[in-house]
């Protein structure tokens, strides 16, 4: 997933720091994605959607809001208000650049926000919000004590996230201020309301009351017992696969037929955890899967090894083979299964690149149906022309060159 550096201009005038993920493949569609409050883009929610929605087709501006994360301003002189003219700047500014956002994507706070801009940016298609509050005045429930000071005073600092943050009289007032029922009831877009049951920070309540106010279509889907801010790689990748795959019913992700010279695609395979091994696999631009090792060899085990990838292509090679010869010969084949295992295990194998031990793949056939002694006979010889079989049998080359 190529990443590229963006800015524009916020509503005071600061620039607002930026990236855009942008697809491997073909560009079908750009989103527009809103962090949590006081949080920054580049929390790994934030970086895990992106990535799968990249891995889709579709390129994803993620900003800092005025005053936080890399980006200019004085975040305590902004307000919930200014957050919403920021995100209409960020589509305006990627409207220029030729790529109109048609998804936007809100967390926590951001999710309030987009539920806000919604309306004002023509070209947004969907929203989908995880975690955000039905009243955007929810978030001053964590400002305790400092309540009364930002009164008396103006501003007071705020202990966020273990960090301090100043907070300013406007904000609350303009937060407290703030109502969503009104936009949602008349958004006009397909809605997405992702929220955990356990969220302790923006309750439950807070979904069924978004949900409630917006007229079809909608959906809602359940994070279960993920956190506010969805620190689990394993919630973030949840949240990321459900976004994506509603999406595709509301954006046009009619993709360009596979390139000369590659009739099945590209099967493309990028880092999802630079810390473990876990790798995300796109062929072409309809299928997505994830390899991983075993806990026990490092990885996290979200995703099958590479050599079960290999011995599924081979098992899988076997009974497509199979049935394709069986309704050939009209033969009363009911059902095909294969068990495939192998004996080496990739995380150790990498290490050794001798070669010196041969790989030895065990293969099961189950035929189901009323056949002849000679035609089970028969199914299993032709096992043993699937070309996958074909290629594990012979010495294949490989051609490494380095991209561009």
């Amino acid at each position: 997933m190529p990443t590229e550096r963006f800015s524009f201009t916020g509503h005071d005038g600061s620039d607002l720091a930026a990236r855009l993920d942008m697809p491997d493949g073909p560009h079908l569609a750009t989103a527009l994605f809103a962090h949590c409050f006081t949080c920054s883009k580049d929390i790994p929610a934030a970086r895990r959607v992106s990535a799968r929605l990249a891995g889709a087709g579709i390129a994803v501006l993620r900003f800092d809001f005025t005053g936080l994360g890399h980006s200019a301003g004085e975040f305590e002189n902004t307000s919930f208000s200014t957050n919403i003219k920021d995100l209409i700047l960020a589509a305006e500014a990627l409207s220029a650049a030729g790529k109109p956002p048609s998804l936007l994507i809100g967390h926590s706070l951001g999710g309030a926000a987009v539920l806000g801009a919604a309306r004002k940016i023509e070209t947004i298609k969907a929203v989908a919000t995880i975690g955000a509050p039905f009243d955007p005045g929810h978030v001053i429930h964590n400002f305790g004590d400092a309540l009364e000071t930002i009164d008396t005073e103006g501003v007071a600092e705020v202990q966020l996230g273990g960090r301090p943050i100043r907070i300013g009289r406007d904000f609350v007032e303009n937060v407290k201020a703030e109502t969503l029922e009104g936009e949602i009831a008349s958004l006009h877009r397909a809605l997405l309301v992702l929220h955990a049951p356990r969220d302790e920070i923006v309750g439950i309540e807070n979904a069924a009351q978004i949900f409630g106010a917006a007229k079809h279509p909608k959906s809602f889907v359940t994070l279960d017992d993920a956190d506010h801010l969805i620190t689990r790689s394993e919630d973030a990748e949840y949240a990321a696969e459900v976004i994506t795959a509603w999406a595709r019913r509301y954006l046009d992700l009619s993709p360009p037929a596979p390139p000369p010279g590659a009739p099945e695609g590209i099967v493309r395979v990028s880092e999802a955890d630079p810390n473990g091994f876990l790798q995300d696999i796109n062929s072409g631009p309809d299928h997505h899967a994830l390899a991983d090792e075993p806990v026990a060899y490092g990885g996290t085990n979200k995703g099958m090894s590479p050599y079960g990838f290999l011995s599924s292509g081979l098992g899988a090679c076997t009974s497509m083979t199979i049935r394709m010869y069986a309704r050939r010969k009209k033969w009363p084949l009911d059902h095909v299964r294969v068990d495939v295992c192998h004996d080496k295990v990739h995380a150790q194998d990498a290490d050794d690149a001798t070669g010196a031990k041969a790989d030895t793949f065990t293969r099961v056939i189950y035929l189901e149906g009323d056949l002849t002694a000679d035609q089970r006979k028969r199914l299993l010889e032709i096992a043993d022309r699937c070309p996958v079989h074909r290629t594990l049998e012979r010495t294949s080359e490989i051609v490494t060159r380095e991209g561009t």
